[in-house]
């Protein structure tokens, strides 16, 4: 079994990545991956793994989806109280990766963490499906429950309480982050592992330099 893992590969040959290609700035080289990403067949293309680490420098990782981008950051939502809000709060420095495979691309981000505006946080909330809203107060994210019971009794209860779904309130404890980026890497699946990789890091002075890295 083991040797049969070992044998997966796949040599990448779809496209190139240069400096000729890159733009100036990684926001704007994001937003043309991006745009094509969007263009093709990507399932949850708004996907990313989020990275954290805890006040011991213990790190932890799951999916969540990007929600919107702009030169400032980029948002995502969820509960302040979940293990991933409890951490950012010790530690708020944090990494995202988008990983495209059907294009044979990843972008990673690395950067410092806040919370959104409570307006933004109310804005996206009432934006949600009904059943997301009130999800979100029927779940107390990463905490131990004590049988899936315990949630669908929740759920029939808020319900109950919020007959008018357009009333439902955002709890005080669920709202979005943005990542502030202090760094980019592009990175472009290349035949024989000689990947492109060209990173954008941000200076002292709020300038972009950008060096290729080795694959």
């Amino acid at each position: 079994m083991q040797n049969s893992i070992a044998d997966i590969r796949r040599d990448y040959m779809l496209k190139s990545f240069d400096e000729s290609h890159a733009a100036n700035n990684p926001f704007d080289q994001f937003k043309d991956w991006w745009e094509e990403a969007t263009s093709v067949e990507i399932d949850e293309v708004n996907a990313m793994t989020l990275a954290t680490v805890d006040a011991n420098g213990k790190p932890a990782a799951r999916i969540v989806l990007l929600k919107g981008y702009t030169h400032d950051g980029f948002v995502f939502f969820t509960n302040y109280e979940s293990a991933k809000g409890q951490e950012l709060a010790a530690n708020p420095n944090a990494a995202i990766l988008f990983f495209w495979k059907e294009l044979e691309r990843q972008i990673r981000i690395e950067g410092r963490v806040e919370k959104i505006s409570e307006a933004d946080s109310d804005a996206y909330f009432h934006s949600r499906p009904a059943g997301s809203r009130i999800g979100a107060w029927v779940s107390p994210q990463s905490k131990v429950i004590p049988n899936r019971a315990f949630l669908e009794d929740n759920y029939q209860k808020l319900i109950t309480q919020y007959p008018d779904e357009n009333k439902v309130p955002r709890p005080p404890h669920w709202g979005g982050f943005i990542v502030k980026p202090e760094s980019f890497e592009f990175w472009q699946g290349r035949s024989s592992r000689l990947h492109d990789r060209l990173r954008f890091t941000l200076t002292d002075a709020g300038n972009w330099t950008r060096e290729r890295l080795a694959p």
